[in-house]
């Protein structure tokens, strides 16, 4: 089946279940997609981004809210996107956080940056229409692989092979941009920024994409990245391959910053996975509970920064992550309130209760 001839498959019966649910804007997002399964996928995820306009334009029709007006179709994408990211972001960042790397999004953001710009170049110069945002995931995985092996085959530290990936990265960014090929330095301040009007259908697709994998991949190696983060030695003696899941873990952080740098720009985007998880520990008493409290407060702060950048007309990424430490700032101060009347202690960063058994630095008195 051609890809035409699917897409206008798809797009027939989406009619026939409700007319007014075909987005012309998504229909050439189907239309562009590739044939067979391809056609499939960008069938399903035309159909989700449909519910999620017909999910808020019900919203807008009860509260009236300006920003989720059916008009501004790039503001329910970008809300679409910021609750993904509310998820994603904490739930890799929990682990990264209790593992002491939580700069390593700041790396994966700057190459996740020249990702970004190899594709605006092979646009520019070969004309073959790819996303930006899907040649920044691969550049970026690639780059989260090479912080590994860097460590492990160098033996240096992890930071070590961090800065030196950050720096290459950027490098090339700036060194593709600056050829301006095409007009590459138009727009740029897009991905450095974020920008709420630049969330394409095709850019929150694959983001739901990136969704499902990240959350689908820690819901089934949960146990064996919580054993790998808190005790590595003893996981490397029970079986588990240590090497294979600090793999898995850096490749979704790939994921996440790529994803999250849409509304929050390579700049800000790290924020987000270590933030709202600092908070979360303050008022947390097991690792569950973390994770939980952790999307809790990066879900508020995402909202309220979207809201109050649409509505002051400011960059959302530096609201987000303004908001996010203003939570932070609350989060201390509860912890210290509830440990003042008696409380249980609240842990640290370097010692939480995992499952009921504490996990981290131990004292004599254990």
């Amino acid at each position: 089946m051609s890809t035409d001839v699917a897409a206008t498959s798809v797009l027939t019966l989406l009619a026939t279940i409700d007319p007014s649910v075909v987005d012309p804007s998504l229909a050439v997002l189907l239309q562009s997609g590739p044939g067979g399964v391809g056609d499939l996928v960008f069938g399903v995820l035309l159909w989700l981004l449909e519910q999620w306009y017909w999910l808020l334009d019900w919203v807008y029709y009860f509260t009236g809210l300006e920003m989720i007006d059916p008009r501004y179709r790039y503001m329910q994408r970008a809300i679409l996107v910021g609750l993904c990211v509310g998820v994603m972001a904490p739930l890799i960042g929990t682990f990264l956080v209790h593992r002491q790397l939580a700069l390593i999004g700041d790396a994966l953001a700057h190459t996740g940056f020249a990702g970004v710009a190899v594709g605006l170049f092979l646009n520019a110069v070969l004309d073959l229409g790819v996303s930006p945002y899907l040649t920044a995931v691969i550049v970026a995985m690639i780059a989260a692989l090479f912080i590994e092996l860097i460590s492990e085959v160098t033996d240096a530290y992890n930071d070590v092979s961090m800065a030196i990936v950050l720096s290459t990265g950027f490098a090339l960014g700036t060194t593709l941009i600056s050829l301006n090929a095409g007009g590459l330095a138009v727009g740029v301040n897009q991905f450095l920024f974020g920008n709420l009007s630049t969330v394409s259908p095709q850019s929150a697709a694959i983001l739901l994409v990136l969704f499902a994998v990240i959350v689908g991949t820690v819901a089934l190696t949960r146990n064996q990245l919580l054993y790998v983060t808190f005790d590595e030695t003893a996981a490397a003696v029970s079986g588990i391959s240590v090497n294979w899941y600090n793999r898995v873990m850096v490749m979704l952080t790939a994921m996440v910053v790529v994803g999250a740098m849409q509304i929050m720009g390579v700049i800000l985007v790290a924020a987000m996975l270590v933030v709202p998880v600092a908070g979360a520990t303050q008022v947390s008493r097991s690792f569950s509970e973390s994770l939980l409290v952790s999307v809790v407060l990066a879900e508020l702060a995402v909202l309220l920064g979207i809201a109050v950048a649409y509505y002051a007309g400011v960059t959302a990424g530096g609201v987000i992550v303004l908001v996010a430490v203003g939570i932070y700032v609350c989060a201390v101060v509860a912890g210290k309130v509830q440990s003042a009347r008696g409380g249980q202690v609240t842990p640290d960063m370097g010692s939480i209760d995992v499952e009921g058994r504490d996990v981290g630095p131990t004292t004599d008195d254990d």
